[in-house]
Order: structure tokens, then sequence, then C-alpha cells
């Protein structure tokens, strides 16, 4: 028998419209890469948001078609998020971050009909655009007078293209399981691939992050939208705040200590999600100004994801902002939420070491994730926060597989995900992650393959065998250490090595040291013993000087900013 409740379909331009309509007048505040500040609100959003769909049908997007970003996050962004998604296309948020082969490679592999650009990355632009097979139209996103001069076909500029578009529109509907957004993977090892969300998938995860016991996002919430909006929908944070009528601040590409903290102080930011390297440089900022008390912002909750939280860390942002530190674990295939590490009441009552270690942890299940960990066999292994197995994950916004069928089938007979990450589960369901299974490096917030790197440098005619690990840094949370072994007969100089990996990875894969080793330890099975290397090397000094990931690597214009 069936219930009799009316059907409607989950689409995200429903997110918009609510918005619109019960919260017209909160404001989204954005800096713009130009540096000026503009405020608009919910209701002007939903105009934009149409003039973007209508800017679709001009361009000949149809349902179906992809149509790339390369923005940060600001207000024409999220036009784009609901207005591209609104029509049926499919919106590419693109990680400017990778290599420029790679963006190259995604933007083909995803037949991006069109690019909608800021002007920080006109220079790549302008180099990938003769590879770009499919991209039919170059849409530089601000007004005539910031439109850059750059060899591109077929460039328009925003104002011209959307600005002058109708704000009449009636979203149409289509099937909620239809896709709405794709982000690429960073391509730890080989080729990046594609997660393919839906509008039903993006809903339902958004709904969970307006919890109490998730983000707890809310119509009184002020969001300071650090997370990068092509980093797996900005952790989802842009569809749930219009889902409450949240206020969004959105900092573009300024994410400096001075900048961050003058935004949150001014705009009274309750909730800041950013990746530990951002709240590193705010603290940098804080400490050259003992005056400030960083208590005045009014900050509630201080959101952390992308790299592991610090009892460092989680110390200095319940002291210096009197905020609740939060961290959790996800992935671009988990939409991207899987766990959360909030306490749980009976934690209220416990000694300060003893919560700080539960909030240590990565996090407990949220409604609609599943979790398992399994041994080497696919045996399911007991919650005791003992044994450790491979981590893997079942639910309505897990991806199935990727874009194209890249990589072949992923769930096992259960429809589990694997994810790739090690971990112990307690009886309380907090998972605790132990290692990355292919021992990728994560660097202010960005990934780093050490199979990538051990394979350049073994490509050097000196160089026997090569290690790379993951060594902690004060900045970058982790910066990789390069362990070689000669070939024989052969002495390996670091500053030539060093100088051929340069026209090899981008500049900020580059190891900030390279030791010179008589051999490397091996498991059983012939596989380098890296658990082993990581003790030895964990008290490793790194030369001061660190290139990082917003050194101006090449996969970086010149001026891009900092990490996000």
């Amino acid at each position: 028998m069936d219930g009799l409740m009316q059907d409607r379909p989950l689409l995200i331009s429903s997110l918009i419209e609510h918005a619109a309509t019960f919260h017209a007048d909160t404001e989204i505040v954005s800096r713009l890469p130009e540096g000026q500040t503009r405020r608009s609100t919910w209701s002007e959003l939903r105009d934009h948001a149409k003039q973007v769909a209508n800017a679709m049908a001009e361009l000949g997007v149809t349902a179906g078609d992809r149509v790339g970003t390369l923005a940060w996050n600001s207000d024409r962004h999220l036009a784009m998020y609901y207005g591209v998604s609104g029509v049926g296309a499919v919106l590419h948020t693109i990680n400017p971050r990778l290599f420029p082969e790679q963006i190259g490679y995604i933007v083909n592999h995803a037949e991006d009909r069109a690019l909608f650009f800021d002007t920080t990355f006109a220079p790549l632009v302008e180099r990938l655009a003769p590879q770009l097979d499919t991209v039919e139209s170059f849409v530089v996103m601000t007004d005539r007078a910031g439109m850059p001069e750059i060899d591109v076909p077929n460039l328009l500029c925003w104002d011209d293209l959307v600005g002058v578009q109708s704000t009449q529109l009636a979203w149409p509907e289509f099937d909620e399981r239809s896709a709405s957004s794709l982000c690429y993977t960073s391509g730890t090892t080989g080729n990046p691939k594609g997660v393919l969300y839906a509008h039903r998938s993006t809903v339902l995860h958004a709904l969970m992050e307006l919890s109490r016991d998730t983000f707890d996002i809310h119509s009184g919430s002020t969001l300071l939208m650090v997370v990068p909006m092509f980093h797996a929908n900005a952790w989802g944070t842009p569809y749930a705040a219009a889902m409450t009528g949240a206020k969004l601040v959105l900092p573009g590409p300024h994410l400096d200590g001075e900048s961050v903290y003058d935004l949150m102080r001014r705009e009274r930011v309750t909730f800041a999600a950013c990746v530990p390297t951002v709240w590193t440089m705010l603290f940098a900022y804080l400490d050259e100004h003992p005056e400030i008390d960083a208590h005045e912002v009014g900050l509630q909750l201080a959101g952390v994801g992308g790299a592991a939280l610090s009892q460092s860390m989680l110390e200095r942002l319940e002291r210096d902002f009197g905020a609740t530190a939060l961290q959790g674990w996800g992935m671009t295939e988990t939409s991207p939420i899987g766990v959360i590490g909030r306490l749980l009441p009976k934690h209220a009552g416990l000694p300060r070491e003893e919560q700080t270690a539960v909030k240590l942890k990565q996090g407990r299940g949220v409604w609609g994730v599943d979790l398992k960990i399994v041994d080497e066999d696919g045996r399911v292994l007991p919650w005791d926060g003992k044994a450790f197995g491979h981590l893997h994950v079942r639910g309505p916004w897990i991806a199935s597989g990727y874009f194209k069928g890249e990589g072949g089938d992923q769930l096992d007979s259960e429809g589990f995900f694997p994810t790739g990450d090690v971990a112990t589960i307690d009886a309380d369901g907090y998972v605790h992650l132990v290692d990355r299974a292919k021992d990728v490096i994560k660097s202010g917030g960005e990934w780093i393959s050490s199979i990538d790197l051990e394979n350049a440098a073994m490509a050097h005619p000196t160089v026997g065998e090569a290690a790379v690990i993951g060594v902690p840094h004060p900045k970058w949370d982790e910066r990789p250490l390069l362990l070689v072994v000669p070939r024989p007969g052969q002495r390996i100089d670091r500053e030539e090595l060093l100088a051929d990996l340069a026209g090899t990875v981008a500049k900020w894969w580059l190891p900030d040291d390279v030791v010179v080793v008589d051999e490397l330890p091996h498991t059983a099975t012939g596989k380098l013993l890296k658990t082993a290397l990581r003790d030895q090397y964990r008290d490793h000094t790194l030369p001061r000087i660190t290139a990082g990931p917003d050194s101006g690597a090449p996969s970086r214009p010149a001026g891009s900013g900092p990490p996000a």
C-alpha cells in the first residue's frame, strides 16, 4: 500500500526559491577577486540565478550538458550553482590547483560546453584554451571594465552575457535523480575521476547539515564559507544556507589572516568553515597583533576539514575565539560529509583531556551514512576502537561509481564504497583514521601523491629507489620528505635532483628535503614499509624555505592567493 503524500521532486531550484521567498532580505556578502566587497540578498541571488539560467539557453546549453567554472567563492559563483543546475544542466566546478595538464584533461573528459572563470585565472585559461576540445564559449566573471586582454576564442563578459538577461523564468521540473554537479577527485594516482552528484543526493545532504548534531545551520547563522566552492560543493554549505536562509560571507581569494579576520569581525560570523592552513594563517595574524581579542567576533562554531584537527589547533580555537572546534571526515565521493565530531551528552562530565581525545577523532556517523571497516579479506571488523581496517561507506549521497565508468565497479557486494582510508571505529561509532591506504600526503588541505613523486624521483639516472612520506610542518600540516637510495656507483646530488623534479611536478609538490640512505625498509611482500619510515623521521627538521600550495606553483596562476 502506497502512502497518500504528494510526490514533489527534490530539486536544487527549490532551495533558492525558498530562500528568496522566506529570507528575501538576508545578506550575501562577497569579496570579489578585484578586491571590492559586494552585498546582495537571497532575493537578488535568485534573480541572478535566473539570469544565469537564461544565459544557458543563449549559449545553447541544454539539460545534461556540462558547464565548467574556474572561480573563487563569490555571489557570481553561487548564482552559477543554482542557475546551471536549476535548468537541468550540470555544473562542473574545477579545482584550479591541479596541474594545468590535469585541468585540460578533466575539461575535455567532462566535455564542458562553456567555461566560466574569474579574472585571476585568465592566464591559465589563455594557456589551456587551444587544448579544450569541447568548450564553445569562454565567459569571464567580471564587468566590462575588468575584462582581461587575453587571446581566447569566443570570449564573453559576464555582464554582457548574464547581466542583460531577464530575471523571469519558471524553473523546469524533472527527475530528482538527474545529475546536478560534477567534481573531480584530485588525481592522486592516475588521472582525476569525476564524481557526479544528483539533485536528490544534494538536497538530502544539505538537509542533514541543518541538524544540531552536524553543522546546526539555521536562519540565525552567519556562515563564512572559506572552504572552496570547487571542493565537493564547499561541503554542501551553499545549499544548506539557502535551505534555512542563513547569511553567507564569501571571501573570494582573499584568505590571508588579516582579510579573514576582518570579514569575521565585520560580519559577526558565527560559523566559519576552513581547512587547517587558513586557521594557521589566522593564528599567525593574531600572534602579530596581541592587542586583538578574537572573542569580539562572536564565533560559535569553527569547522575544520581537509586535514586532521590537531590538538594545538583545537585548543587555540576554543581559547582564542571561545568557539566549539568541530572536525569531520569525508571525501569528494561522499558529497563530502561522512562523519562529524560532535560530543555526546555522556561526554559533558568528562575531564577536559578526555573530551579532547574524543574531539580529535574524525567523528561519528550521521544519518544517511552507513559505516564499516573490513580486513584485507573483506571480513567485517568489530567497533572496539582497536581493530583497524579499510573504511567503507554507504548512503544516498555516496558515489556509486565514477563519471563515464572510470575505474570500473567501485561498490562491494553490500553496496559499500571503499574510501581508501584505514580507520578504527569505537563502540560509540567514532571513526579514527589511522592512515591513508595509498599514503597520500595532505599539504595545506591539498593532496600530494607519494607514488607519483617516487616515480618521478626514480626517473633520475642516479636514483635506484625512492620513498616519499609526509612529515609535520607548522604551516602546511604536512610536507613531503624524499628518501633515496643511490644506484650502484652513483652519487646523488640533492640540488640536481630537486631541479630535475621541478621540471616534472608542480612546484608545491617538490619535497622539502632529500635524505640519501643506504637502504629502505620493506614488508615481507616487497612493499615499502612507510610506517617505519614515518616513525623514524617524524621529528625530521625541514629546511626553512617551503614551497607549499600557495607558492606560485605552475598549477596556480600568480596572485591567486593561498589555498582554501
